[in-house]
């Protein structure tokens, strides 16, 4: 009978075969934690541009303008994808707006030099990633020579603004109130009791001349009650009082 013979591989096979395990593994991990970019479409006028990143039902979406760069992540599907672009001019992003839609996130986004008033050559600065990831949206297309009116704004109705944190209106609760509406309202609330000028001053009971002090039996909150209560500038009668005080002293025998 025949024998059989032990096939041994060599250590260069082996590394082969882990070398292979190793890559297919790590191609699905890749394909997994892989983060798509997502596609844009552009149109401008002379003072704004107007971008739709085309993808449905975007999720966990966080979006970044600047006056330079857009950056963009969420969620559409079971997938990931992103946006990072510089734009080829300067932007205002205090100005714009966005709005997620189904189908797609559009955005109306100012220019920031309104006064030269024409169209730019392209959307980004790298010619390249813009002919790779952006395409002119034809449905909002005009030619320069032929813009007549600005951008159909409709579908952003309700958007959010895209600049700066949210909430910088005013503090919470405020409704948005700036501080200069908050210091002009508190003028009309008619000031404290007392506060309106607090006439007689120089006339208050028992500080008209020397050996001044407060009136006996009166103690200093019923004083600061009494002052509460001038407001506009009553009668207090302090004058009759000082009268009665003066009556009640008796007379001085000569030495």
């Amino acid at each position: 009978g025949g024998s059989l013979v032990p096939v041994r591989h060599s250590s260069n096979q082996l590394r082969c075969c882990i070398s292979l395990d190793c890559y297919f593994l790590f191609s699905t991990l890749i394909e997994t934690m892989a983060i798509n970019t997502a596609p844009i479409k552009w149109a401008q006028r002379s003072d704004s541009l107007y971008l739709t990143i085309a993808l449905p039902d975007v999720k966990d979406e966080t979006i970044q303008l600047t006056d330079s760069e857009l950056h963009f992540k969420g969620k559409s599907g079971d997938k990931d994808y992103e946006v990072n672009i510089a734009f080829l001019k300067s932007v205002d992003s205090e100005g714009s707006t966005y709005k997620v839609l189904p189908r797609s996130i559009q955005m109306h986004i100012m220019k920031k030099e309104k006064d030269e008033e024409e169209f730019w050559p392209r959307l980004l600065q790298d010619k390249a990633l813009e002919k790779n990831q952006v395409k002119i949206d034809w449905d909002r297309y005009v030619d320069e020579d032929e813009e007549e009116e600005g951008f159909d704004t409709s579908n952003l109705e309700g958007g959010m603004g895209m600049g700066g944190p949210p909430g910088m209106g005013g503090p919470p609760g405020m409704g948005g109130m700036g501080m200069e509406q908050m210091m002009a309202g508190m003028g009309g609330m008619g000031g404290m009791p007392g506060m309106g000028g607090m006439p007689g001053m120089g006339g208050m009971p028992g500080m008209g001349g020397a050996g001044g002090g407060l009136p006996e039996g009166m103690d200093m909150e019923a004083l600061m009650k009494q002052m509460g209560q001038m407001g506009g500038g009553a009668d207090v009668g302090g004058e009759g009082e000082e009268d009665d005080d003066d009556d009640d002293l008796p007379e001085l025998e000569e030495a």
